[in-house]
């Protein structure tokens, strides 16, 4: 008889490592952020993650640019809300710790359904069919208020049936730790499933989707399945902001929502599997904690996306990953004084248009509360040129810094790849 022959696979320590850390933040993060306020901000993150890494699975692994992700985590938030009122009632016996597999099973139904269809086609066909998709949803949302609940939307209690070891999901730091469990085991699923032979196909679906057909794989079938999958993870994501909220209203299933998760996915980086996961916090950051102290939130959300467009379109998992090539290289000290400086302008120039918009937006929205205000901690008068002067100098002098030292920060970023570029060539040879 043949004797099989055995292979050592060494274990990958640092992934290890990573997980690790991964899961000990989760844990202590409430230690950090111990207050209400601050455990609501930390338990939306973390439903807001899930979503954005299911929406990766089609944008930056799949290539599918969809507007209308919202529907598989909105519909797997209602059929969520459902089975909790349903629990709470008696008629099933589901625990709230299983309520997010309820959600994902939705989403992945959905899915199936949904995506049968749209990924008949790809790209750009792709992209509109899911943009009517999310608008069909919508709509039936204010059409059948029997299952949906019209405007008002549907409500529930998630403390139901006696406590178990003491968890009721009564107070928020319970809540916070469901979620940070279902976000872990989302997150290495998802990151497993990338690594599966159906995730590398569905990559090699988006970069050349003629040359997988040659070799004999449906593209279709890869699309509809990573589809589908990803519509398990968003329907967990709904579900999950089903318990957090204990409602759920049409706005679940809106475009708005599509298009916020496509913003912090692109944020963040799709080329990264973490991208999504910065983006996430950084969305959050920017659409609640901002919102809290600007009416101008939106615009500086439109902007910081526009920046990172033209500036870094592979998100800040990009930025932060080329940096730490940099530093792995020894070459950080030649490129951070320039980067410095790059940086310096930028937040000058930053300044400056923050005080010319919240000048203008309290000049046009809150003049019967008087001229006075206060921005970033100063006190100015918009009835004064003095204000608008020193915002417009702010912004000229930050704008003029940056034209000036950004041609020097390219070439010696540039230099610097290049550098490295040659070195790790002449390592593989």
């Amino acid at each position: 008889m043949p004797v099989a022959a055995m292979h050592y696979q060494p274990l990958n320590l640092g992934r290890w490592i990573v997980w690790t850390l991964f899961a000990v933040l989760l844990a202590a993060a409430p230690r950090v952020f111990g207050s209400g306020g601050g455990l609501s901000l930390l338990s939306l993150t973390g439903t807001v993650m899930i979503f954005a890494l299911s929406y990766n699975m089609l944008l930056g692994q799949g290539g599918m640019l969809s507007f209308g992700h919202a529907v598989y985590s909105g519909l797997g938030a209602f059929i969520a809300i459902h089975a909790i009122n349903l629990a709470a009632g008696g008629s099933l016996p589901l625990p709230l710790t299983l309520v997010p597999l309820v959600g994902g099973v939705a989403g992945l139904l959905f899915g199936a359904l949904f995506g049968y269809v749209t990924t008949k086609r790809s790209g750009t066909t792709f992209a509109m069919i899911s943009l009517g998709i999310v608008e069909l949803v919508f709509a039936c949302s204010l059409m059948f208020p029997g299952f949906f609940g019209g405007e008002a939307g549907i409500s529930g209690d998630r403390v139901y049936g006696k406590p178990w070891f003491g968890i009721s999901y009564g107070p928020q730091v319970q809540v916070y730790y469901l979620i940070a469990f279902w976000l872990f085991v989302s997150t290495v699923a998802m990151f497993a499933l990338a690594h599966t032979p159906l995730g590398r196909i569905a990559n090699a679906v988006r970069d050349n989707p003629e040359r997988v057909e040659f070799i004999g794989y449906d593209t279709q079938r890869v699309r509809w399945l990573v589809l589908m999958l990803s519509g398990f993870f968003a329907g967990i994501s709904g579900a999950l902001s089903a318990i957090n909220f204990e409602i759920v209203t049409a706005e679940n299933v809106s475009l708005a929502r599509s298009g916020a998760v496509l913003l912090f996915t692109f944020i963040g980086g799709t080329g990264f599997f973490f991208g999504p996961l910065l983006g996430a916090i950084v969305g959050v950051f920017m659409t609640v904690t901002l919102s809290e102290f600007t009416k101008a939130w939106q615009l500086y959300l439109g902007l910081f996306f526009i920046l990172m467009v033209m500036y870094a379109p592979g998100g800040l998992a990009s930025l932060l990953m080329m940096n730490l090539r940099i530093a792995a290289h020894g070459m950080l000290r030649r490129v951070l004084p320039v980067g410095l400086a790059v940086l310096g302008s930028t937040l000058v120039a930053a300044c400056g248009a923050i005080v010319l918009i919240e000048m203008l937006y309290h000049w046009s929205l809150e003049a019967a509360q008087g001229s006075a205000m206060s921005v970033l901690g100063v006190a100015v008068d918009t009835a004064s040129p003095a204000g608008w002067l020193a915002g417009a100098a702010l912004l000229a002098l930050g704008a003029l810094s940056f034209r000036l030292t950004q041609p020097p920060f390219a070439r010696v970023w540039g230099d610097a790849n290049a550098e490295i570029e040659r070195l790790e060539a002449r390592r593989t040879a």
